[in-house]
């Protein structure tokens, strides 16, 4: 007897473009799982599709645009039937999570956080107000409360750093068995890569990569220019600094100023060539969440990086940071110079990157137990669902208050 083949849904907040950001890399790691898996993928967004998004069509994913506040996607649902729909971020749960309920109440929910948005709103709060981040911060938070509740609604998270694990479990106490911990899903680097990398002697100048359209990003670069390059160059007369980046804003590309080896690049058809003749990176990043896919980049191209405890959160662990950590402008300044100039210290932190990807993020390692987890979930779901009694009544409680918000907007849009 054949086998029913399972049908993924995937409902996007944009179409992911994996060369832009991070989180189109990502999308695409979660994509090739289930495609390695045998699953029949179906990847749908209320978004405006970009001229740099990944060809999903060419990869055999079947695409599909859909449209907020329309009975239009319950009509699509109850002729697709998937057996799992993951959901790209909250905001996307919350416009679509109670449509799936209701007319695909069997199917697994999944919610793919990239990363806590309410950590990286509160942390940028407390920058713009001038003082230290408190997690406390979180509970006077409207996105937290609405990011949580999304958490909860859902059959499974995934969540991509053990710090955000630790914050939703200790701090907003929610339940392991909701939660499934999947960072970056890398390849193992071998030596023959290795080999390839140019030397310390090979490289030049600084980089610094982001995705302009992400707040935390265009911080970083402002914050590099007034008040951590003016310290660089007072240290290397002719340091020069590459500024790589998708959807640079007039904002980023006023910075741009050659006389100051401050050069704004902006996209780049190659970022990883790019890094590799980089001598080092720097990641002054103020605030974020999640993991850093610039700072992995780099070590994935035997690049040594500098960057701040938030830009490190996650990544290395108990491991040395593979260049430095620093807080404030003068403190990066100095460590970036230092590991500019020491060919000692550059090529023990770009050792210790290579260590980093190879033990804390191999794909082989995480693959395994997500797949079942799903599995697992999947043939528990009744009981699972028992367990998560708030999950149930924050759905019952959306189902009767969005749903007729909802009808009303789309009665309106016909008007």
């Amino acid at each position: 007897m054949k086998q029913n083949i399972p049908r993924l849904l995937i409902v996007g907040y944009v179409w992911p473009e994996p060369n832009s950001s991070a989180a189109g890399h990502r999308m695409m790691q979660l994509i090739s799982i289930f495609k390695e898996h045998g699953w029949k993928i179906t990847f749908a967004s209320s978004a405006t599709e970009s001229e740099h998004a990944a060809d999903l069509q060419e990869r055999g994913i079947d695409t599909q645009p859909v449209e907020i506040n329309s009975s239009g996607f319950d009509t699509f649902l109850e002729n697709l039937q998937p057996d799992v729909v993951m959901f790209d971020r909250f905001v996307v749960e919350e416009q679509f999570g109670w449509r799936v309920a209701e007319h695909c109440p069997g199917a697994l929910r999944i919610l793919d956080t990239e990363d806590l948005h309410c950590l990286r709103r509160a942390r940028r709060r407390a920058i713009l107000e001038n003082r230290p981040f408190s997690e406390v911060d979180l509970l006077e938070d409207e996105v937290a409360k609405r990011e949580i509740a999304s958490i909860l609604r859902c059959d499974l998270s995934l969540i991509i750093s053990e710090y955000e694990m630790k914050l939703l479990t200790d701090h907003f106490q929610v339940d392991e068995s909701l939660l499934h911990y999947l960072p970056f899903l890398l390849n193992p680097i071998d030596q023959a890569q290795v080999e390839e990398w140019p030397t310390f002697d090979d490289r030049a100048h600084y980089i610094t990569m982001g995705n302009f359209r992400h707040p935390p990003n265009r911080d970083a670069v402002q914050f590099l220019k007034t008040e951590v390059w003016p310290r660089i160059r007072s240290r290397q007369k002719k340091a020069v600094l590459h500024v790589y980046g998708a959807y640079p804003s007039r904002q980023v590309t006023d910075l741009h100023e050659p006389r100051e080896g401050f050069h704004i690049k902006g996209r780049t058809p190659d970022a990883r060539a790019v890094v590799r003749s980089a001598k080092v990176c720097l990641a002054p990043l103020r605030f974020g969440a999640g993991l850093k896919g610039k700072l992995v980049e780099a070590m994935q191209c035997g690049t040594p990086s500098v960057t701040t405890p938030v830009g490190a959160e996650g990544l290395n662990g108990e491991k040395e940071w593979p260049g430095a950590v620093a807080q404030s402008s003068e403190e990066i300044a100095a460590a970036a110079v230092r590991l500019y100039t020491n060919r000692s210290a550059w090529e023990k932190a770009q050792l210790t990157g290579l260590e980093i990807v190879n033990t804390r993020f191999g794909k082989s390692r995480f693959e395994p137990a997500f797949t079942d987890r799903i599995q697992h979930v999947r043939e528990n779901l009744e009981k699972h669902r028992r367990h998560n009694f708030t999950g149930s009544m924050l759905m019952h409680h959306t189902m009767a208050s969005t749903r007729y918000m909802s009808k009303w907007i789309e009665a309106k849009n016909r008007m």
